[in-house]
């Protein structure tokens, strides 16, 4: 059997929406979205959230979630990148609960509008390739990169497409003769432990995609974000049904 380790990291001290991870989202906190994708999820065998904060601690315990450790002050800065926060749940897991997952799942906060099937196809990929080192969930982006633009020193605009291999007008292209492009959504990373151990990387050198629609993606970063994606909840666009758990 696979072991795998759904990891939700949420730190306290958020700055765009302050305490974001505890904040009531259309009846539940954010965070508890994530957690219940995570426990739903028939691939994911255990769901443990990484925080620095007690509060959050407490309120990802009672949706159900293992808070086993507190993250170091260290790895809950700003700018702390995603490998040293797993890295240490990895180590500290290893070395006080003997425990050893085959692959683990990050399921960021902020997308609470994963599906339970995110989850577990992204899983099943890696699992049916395990030539590669992570599976991102990706999808087709709004706005097509080699239609954009820089603006030079001189102030005169420079097309992004030329650079990205489209030599004449790639602006002026039809969006339909453009080279597929896609975007990460954050929803799902799935990566072997081992990857994130030996190669020092979340990903590291071979990644699978696991293709979603567009309209299925909505992430909060920001206060309009917040609003947008909790009426979408509210006005039954969206339903825990869709999403595939209960809370």
């Amino acid at each position: 059997m696979t072991e795998v380790l759904a990891l939700i990291p949420a730190r306290g001290g958020s700055k765009s929406i302050p305490r974001k991870n505890i904040i009531d989202f259309a009846g539940h906190p954010l965070i508890a979205y994530s957690i219940a994708a995570g426990l739903a999820a028939e691939t994911v065998t255990r769901v443990i959230v990484s925080t620095d904060d007690a509060e959050i601690a407490e309120v990802s315990r009672r949706y159900g979630a293992e808070t086993p450790f507190v993250r170091p002050q260290a790895h809950a800065q700003d700018q702390t990148p995603d490998l040293p926060v797993f890295q240490h749940a990895l180590e500290w897991l290893a070395e006080h609960d003997a425990y050893h997952p085959d692959i683990v799942v990050q399921l960021r906060p902020t997308s609470p509008f994963r599906r339970v099937w995110h989850i577990d196809q992204a899983v099943l990929r890696l699992v049916e390739r395990p030539d590669a080192d992570a599976v991102r969930t990706v999808c087709i982006p709004f706005q097509n990169p080699f239609k954009m633009w820089r603006i030079g020193p001189d102030g005169l605009m420079q097309p992004i497409g030329r650079d990205l291999g489209v030599k004449y007008e790639p602006y002026n292209q039809p969006r339909q003769v453009l080279p597929e492009i896609y975007w990460q959504t954050g929803y799902v990373d799935a990566t072997w432990a081992d990857t994130i151990m030996t190669k020092n990387s979340m990903t590291g050198d071979y990644i699978l995609p696991l293709i979603i629609d567009p309209s299925e993606w909505i992430d909060i970063d920001s206060p309009d974000d917040w609003r947008r994606a909790e009426r979408l909840i509210e006005s039954g666009e969206i339903t825990l049904d869709d999403l595939g758990f209960e809370l």
